[in-house]
C-alpha cells in the first residue's frame, strides 16, 4: 500500500478534527478510498469520514486493509506538516507500522506502531429526515457559536421560511434566526416546526468541519439524531451524527 496526498491538509485537517472527539481509529482503505467510522466513548456521535481515492495523486492498494492508530501520536506527525508538503502514506506489514513522508524542502520520515483492531465493526446508522438545510458552513459555525454563549445546549427549530437556533441558560437566553435566501435553502416535509435540542460541547466541535468545506448541509427532526454533511466534490467527505437531548419532562 502506497498513498501519495498531495494536498496533505485533506487529511490533516480532518484527523485534527475527528481526535477531539475520539482517541483511536480504524482506517479502512480499498480500491476506492480511505474510511473512517468511529464512536465518541459516550455513544452521542459518530462521525464517518471518507478521502476519495481521486484525491490521491498516487493511489496503490492491492488489497483492502485496516489500520488501527492512535490519533494522539498521528496529530503529533501531522502537527509538522507544512502547507506545501507531500503526505506519503506505506503500509510496513512486517514491522506492522505505519511508515509517514513528509516530502518538501527537506525529507522526514515517521513510523507509528499500528494498534489490534479486534473491535466489531460500526455500522452507519439508517435515518430519515423530515428536514434538509443546506447553508454557509461559516454562518452556521457563527450561529452555533453566538447562540451557544448561555447555554449548553441548543434548540434547533425550522420550518420552510426560517432556521432557528435558540439557547436559554439560567439567567440568559439567546436567538439566532438563519433565513432563506441565497446562502440558504430549507427544504421540509410539511407546514408543522420541526424542533429537536443538541449539546453546545459536541455541536462546537462539529462545526469545525467548516475548515474543509464552504458548505454544509443539515438535517435532523423532532427529538431526532442530527447529521451534518461537509462534502468536498471528487475529494472528501466527513459526516457527523449526533444524538439529541431529549427532555424527561
Amino acid at each position: 500500500m502506497k498513498l501519495t496526498l498531495a494536498e496533505s491538509r485533506l487529511l490533516k485537517e480532518p484527523i485534527s478534527i475527528i481526535s477531539e472527539l475520539v482517541s483511536e481509529v480504524s482506517f479502512k482503505i480499498d480500491k476506492d478510498k480511505l474510511e473512517i467510522i468511529a464512536m465518541d466513548p459516550a455513544n452521542v456521535v459518530m462521525i464517518v469520514f471518507k478521502l476519495l481515492s481521486s484525491a490521491f495523486v498516487e493511489y496503490e492498494v492491492k488489497k483492502d486493509e485496516v489500520i488501527s492508530l492512535s490519533l494522539d501520536n498521528l496529530n503529533q506527525v501531522f502537527r509538522r506538516i507544512k502547507p506545501s508538503d507531500t503526505l506519503i502514506l506505506e503500509l510496513d506489514e512486517e514491522k506492522n507500522r505505519l511508515k509517514i513522508r513528509l516530502r518538501g524542502n527537506s525529507n522526514r520520515t515517521f513510523n507509528l506502531s499500528l494498534l489490534s483492531a479486534d473491535e466489531e465493526e460500526k455500522k452507519i446508522p439508517e435515518l430519515e429526515f423530515p428536514l434538509v438545510i443546506e447553508t454557509n458552513s461559516e454562518l452556521f459555525e457563527d450561529a452555533i457559536e453566538d447562540a451557544g454563549i448561555v447555554a449548553d445546549s441548543l434548540a434547533f427549530i425550522a420550518d420552510k421560511n426560517k432556521f432557528l437556533i435558540q439557547g436559554t441558560g439560567n439567567i440568559s437566553d439567546s436567538k439566532v434566526e438563519v433565513l432563506t435566501d441565497e446562502e440558504t435553502e430549507i427544504n421540509v416535509d410539511g407546514e408543522d416546526k420541526i424542533a429537536a435540542r443538541y449539546s453546545v460541547e459536541y455541536l462546537k466541535k462539529i462545526i469545525k468541519g467548516g475548515k474543509l468545506a464552504d458548505r454544509v448541509k443539515v438535517q435532523f427532526g423532532k427529538d431526532y439524531p442530527l447529521k451534518v454533511d461537509y462534502n468536498l466534490m471528487d475529494k472528501l467527505g466527513l459526516t457527523f451524527i449526533l444524538a439529541p437531548r431529549v427532555s424527561n419532562d
